[in-house]
């Protein structure tokens, strides 16, 4: 029989045997910004449509051909296209920027964007993003770098480069944008129509043109790095000194321009080519203009984004350790009625312990219950039937090794098995989380 109706295009389901992987880099993703001293914000998954018209910029790609909107009444909202924004309104909106600075937030959540879908690239993404508002210092640009870094080597990827770049200020682009529109004037024609636009409004946004006509003319264009300003120049000097220092290597790649139109001075990407061309695993960069530009005074930000789905194919394509998937510790075979009365209460006794414990509700053969056990990868098996709860004592199996354990079903009954689960962990394969 075929599904009447299936998932939209370009969006992906994450089924209980793939879950753990995505709790893998979860996990690891606040274990790391929580170390860095950066606390979970979480904002709505639509916001009105003028927040990304004033921050992302009206010449990119995701304002003009990738938003998701929809007018519901007389509002006009759309589907996050990215974390920032949203992160930065709600900061300003609940009056955090009155509290002690800077404030350092991360958010695990889902992003949308009408793309051509792709290996990596998808309609639903899901992004871990860190943002640290209120610092101007070339240390706050380090420190990102170096939690993004920190969490990639947590994840256990290998051969991620790390590229780095300044776009500078207002003041650098200025004349940066008269060179560059110099220099596309005299190729004009060949542009595709949508860097038409781009050439008045922003020409930088040129240089990030997916066309291949664009990017082939955009490879001899002026460089940003001959336009930076005194205190640009300066502070991208201390930042490179910095990452020196703490022997973390990087790339200095004048191309990055980033795609988002709220960036300023540094800029930054961790690349991988095991993924193909959507090989940017990490980015970001500081954004000094953003919550001026939503109304609020002048204060530096920066930040960045890892996709959660690039970073599951690169580890698997790496082969890195996830945490274990989540099996049962328990499954109680029953024989009769009563024996299934009784394994309910035993059942509950054992996941008051924190443990996993089942038993059979299809009303299955003693062989198919064994069968099933064996197939959801239980840890342990005990029997129960009149005699055991006559005994008072029943056979604990251990699946792994067929060995059998006498165990007393009773009021310890919990307490025993989670030593013994526990010492079968300790024996079994060393994971991640061990």
């Amino acid at each position: 029989m075929a599904l009447i109706v299936q998932r939209p295009l370009g969006t992906a389901d994450v089924t209980p045997a793939e879950i753990h992987k995505w709790y893998t880099v979860e996990q690891i993703a606040q274990d790391t910004a929580q170390s860095y001293g950066f606390k979970e914000i979480r904002f709505p998954t639509f916001e009105n449509t003028d927040l990304f018209l004033r921050s992302v910029g009206e010449t990119t790609d995701v304002v003009q051909k990738e938003m998701y909107s929809v007018i519901a009444k007389e509002s006009k909202f759309t589907l996050r296209p990215e974390g920032t924004a949203g992160t930065i309104r709600s900061v300003m909106q609940n009056g955090m920027l009155n509290d002690a600075l800077p404030q350092k937030v991360f958010y695990i959540t889902s992003c949308f964007r009408h793309e051509r879908p792709q290996a990596g690239r998808l309609r639903e993404f899901h992004q871990f993003g860190a943002e640290m508002i209120g610092s101007s210092s070339p240390y706050a640009d380090a420190e990102m770098i170096m939690m993004a870094d920190n969490f990639l080597k947590n994840l256990g990827l290998k051969n991620i480069e790390l590229n780095i770049n300044s776009i500078g200020c207002p003041k650098c682009r200025s004349n940066y944008h008269k060179a560059l529109r110099a220099f596309f004037e005299e190729k004009k024609e060949e542009l595709c129509e949508t860097c038409h636009s781009r050439l008045e409004k922003n020409p930088m946004r040129i240089l990030d043109c997916k066309s291949p006509i664009c990017s082939g003319i955009a490879k001899d264009a002026p460089l940003i790095s001959d336009y930076l300003c005194e205190e640009c120049s300066s502070h991208f000097e201390k930042l490179k000194n910095i990452l020196d220092s703490m022997n973390i290597k990087y790339v200095v790649n004048p191309k990055i321009v980033r795609g988002l139109d709220y960036y300023t001075k540094t800029v930054f990407e961790f690349i991988t080519t095991d993924i193909g061309a959507q090989g940017t695993v990490c980015a970001g960069g500081r954004y000094d203009g953003l919550v001026e530009q939503l109304g609020g005074a002048p204060t530096p930000a920066l930040g960045f984004a890892a996709g959660l789905e690039r970073l599951i194919m690169t580890m698997e394509k790496q082969e890195c350790a996830f945490m274990p998937s989540q099996k049962c510790d328990l499954y109680i075979v029953t024989m009769g009625e009563k024996a299934l009365d009784f394994a309910v209460s035993l059942a509950n006794s054992v996941r008051d312990e924190g443990l996993i414990a089942e038993y059979d509700l299809m009303n299955r053969s003693l062989k198919a219950q064994m069968k099933y056990a064996n197939k959801i990868g239980a840890d342990f098996t005990v029997v129960i039937g009149d005699n055991e709860i006559e005994s008072g004592k029943a056979n604990l199996k251990n699946m792994a090794t067929g060995q059998q354990t006498e165990i007393a079903l009773d009021e310890k009954f919990a307490e025993t098995f989670s030593i013994q689960s526990i010492s079968l962990e300790l024996e079994g394969e060393e994971n991640l989380f061990n």
